[in-house]
């Protein structure tokens, strides 16, 4: 079943980094709320910063909330 949110963070790795895709394009490995943040800025949502992607309803995440950074 496809994801209604056009952002998906994936669960942590081992190394604690998680996935985060846009639509069908993966933007990287993030270890923290300030690198989805960077990611989404570069995919065009200028203000994104920590507390946005902790609180923003066009994010799925898996595997456990924003506060969720370990395996």
């Amino acid at each position: 079943m496809a994801s209604t949110q056009p952002v998906v963070v994936y669960p942590p790795a081992e190394d604690g980094g998680r996935r985060v895709r846009v639509d069908d394009h993966f933007l990287g490995m993030a270890y923290g709320l300030l690198d989805v943040a960077e990611f989404l800025r570069r995919a065009g949502i200028e203000d994104a910063d920590p507390e946005y992607v902790r609180l923003s309803g066009l994010i799925e995440w898996r595997g456990g909330g924003p506060e969720v950074w370990e395996p």
